[in-house]
């Protein structure tokens, strides 16, 4: 038995989730807490006849007042926690023959490796680490030693700079924990394509790996096919359809600077017909609206937005452009074509996503078809008992 700690007392019944072994503990559930406990620090969780149940992180800002390290009741919460828990995370990947031979790969995902608020994702010999949540955050040195006992990267920077981190109290965070920045630009091969990685001042950590096997599905399409791809970002979707022999790839994105990557990551490839290769500065809905009138249209749509719902409170307005964007799409798309569609919006679930979907080629006055339904990688587990994980979700569809 452990020594008794600050406890988190809970109501009557609000143990239930628990049981399930949900890792969310949310101030409506808490009663009172029994001690004093700071910004992150660890405690008891009991239920209403004093059982205990878990050891957690306490987060006294945020709505979800504590998240669950160890269902164990027993089990010490210090550094050598970690160093196992990190340890089972990274060995499970290497054990994934779907990733065999990836440089850029998500060691940690949060709650579905039993460490909420912890994302690190691996280029290379460098990880970018994100610690989103209180526990995590003061866990930050075991954290990071962990990762270097379990991988023996060269260096590891951090990112928690996300605004979610404002919920749980905390201030943002970024810099180098372990080695020094990189000599050269930091690049990583994906599927045969090669790809820069911006670790300080790229989105997320600095790319979006959850989509890797959806740009090599993107590719096996891609054939012969003049593609237009939407909110391409550095343009991971647009140069895999190249290298599957896209007759034409016109690529859209609102910023510049991702452009200016994008074209950067072209130039780093020249197995690939840049001049099959278009690249347009606008604001997509518009640009979309204006292909329409100019009677445009293309074999395969790629629409892959940002988050435009970070939680279901968001969803209705949401909803709204989802629709739109996907009834522009089906309305640009050439008889016989796919579109590939995607929300990583929290807010939305896949049902809903694929209600909005169907709702945008009724409108449209399409007939079509969901051909495979698409997520991310194995590298981005979602655990059973945390359907939360499941944050990307996407449509392969296809179209009379």
């Amino acid at each position: 038995m452990s020594a008794i700690m600050t406890q988190l007392l809970l109501k009557p019944g609000k143990e239930r989730s628990l049981f399930r072994r949900h890792p969310w503990i949310f101030e409506g559930a808490v009663e009172r807490l029994d001690g004093r406990a700071r910004l992150g620090d660890t405690v008891d969780v009991v239920d209403a006849s004093g059982r205990r149940l878990a050891r957690a992180a306490w987060s006294p800002q945020s709505k979800i007042r504590a998240r669950v390290w160890s269902f164990n009741p027993d089990e010490t919460i210090d550094d050598a926690f970690f160093k196992r828990r990190v340890s089972a995370a990274v060995g499970r990947r290497l054990a994934m023959p779907q990733l065999a031979g990836q440089e850029g790969m998500r060691l940690l995902h949060g709650e579905s490796d039993g460490l909420p608020g912890v994302i690190a994702d691996r280029y290379g010999d460098t990880i970018c680490l994100q610690l989103t949540a209180a526990g995590a955050d003061k866990w930050r040195k075991a954290i990071v030693g962990a990762l270097v006992a379990a991988t023996g990267v060269a260096r590891i920077y951090e990112r928690s700079d996300s605004d979610v981190r404002k919920l749980e109290g905390l201030e943002p965070v970024t810099g180098w924990l372990h080695g020094d920045a990189p000599a050269e630009a930091l690049s990583i091969d994906e599927n045969g394509v090669r790809l820069g990685v911006d670790v300080v001042a790229g989105h997320k950590t600095g790319f979006y790996l959850d989509q890797r096997a959806n740009r090599l599905l993107t590719r096996a399409l891609a054939s012969g096919k003049s593609v237009l791809n939407c909110f391409c970002y550095t343009g991971g979707f647009s140069l895999q359809a190249l290298a599957g022999g896209a007759a034409s790839v016109l690529s859209i994105d609102s910023s510049g600077p991702a452009l200016a990557s994008a074209r950067n990551n072209l130039a780093l490839n020249p197995q690939l017909d840049a001049s099959r290769a278009e690249w347009l500065e606008a604001d997509v809905f518009e640009a979309l609206r204006t292909f329409r009138k100019e009677n445009r249209s293309f074999d395969l749509i790629v629409l892959d937005p940002p988050k435009f719902a970070p939680s279901a409170a968001h969803a209705e307005r949401a909803a709204r452009a989802y629709k739109d964007i996907n009834l522009m799409g089906f309305r640009l798309l050439n008889p016989g074509g796919y579109l590939m569609t995607y929300s990583c919006s929290g807010g939305i679930g896949p049902e809903l996503f694929q209600k909005i979907v169907a709702g945008a080629a009724v409108d449209a006055h399409r007939d079509a078809r969901v051909l495979e339904r698409l997520s991310a990688g194995p590298d981005h587990p979602v655990a059973l008992h945390f359907p939360e994980g499941e944050y990307l979700k996407g449509l392969l569809i296809q179209a009379d």
